[in-house]
């Protein structure tokens, strides 16, 4: 799983076994130490949310996909979900959930776990 934020988007990348996990048992989370503390991030399935929801609880970043969006996402070719939550005083946090695809160009990761990057099959 990767995560990347920056000011207030913050997206989340899946391998093909996270999203099968996530799809099959609802929850897929990591953790990443500190010397202070950890970090939490991860995403659940959800069926209280009708759009792509975030919250931030006890150093815990946690993405819920409705399960009416994403209960088969494991077995189709949707790339990803996304959402404009707002945010108490009226601003916005962007969020976006995809299946992580290989890099066209080597970078050094691990990436046999990447869905297949489809500009590579042209």
């Amino acid at each position: 799983m990767k995560i990347r934020i920056r000011s207030n988007t913050v997206r989340i990348r899946l391998t093909q076994s996270e999203v099968d996990q996530l799809c099959t048992v609802g929850v897929i989370m990591e953790n990443t130490p500190f010397a202070e503390k950890e970090l939490g991030y991860g995403v659940r399935m959800s069926a209280e949310y009708d759009e792509l929801h975030a919250s931030f609880k006890e150093n815990h970043i946690t993405f819920y996909l409705p399960k009416a969006k994403g209960a088969d996402w494991h077995t189709n070719d949707e790339v990803g979900f996304n959402n404009e939550m707002e945010l108490p005083g009226g601003e916005q946090l962007s969020l976006l959930l995809e299946k992580d695809f290989t890099c066209l160009t080597p970078r050094g990761e691990d990436e046999t776990d990447n869905y297949i990057n489809p500009k590579a099959l042209e």
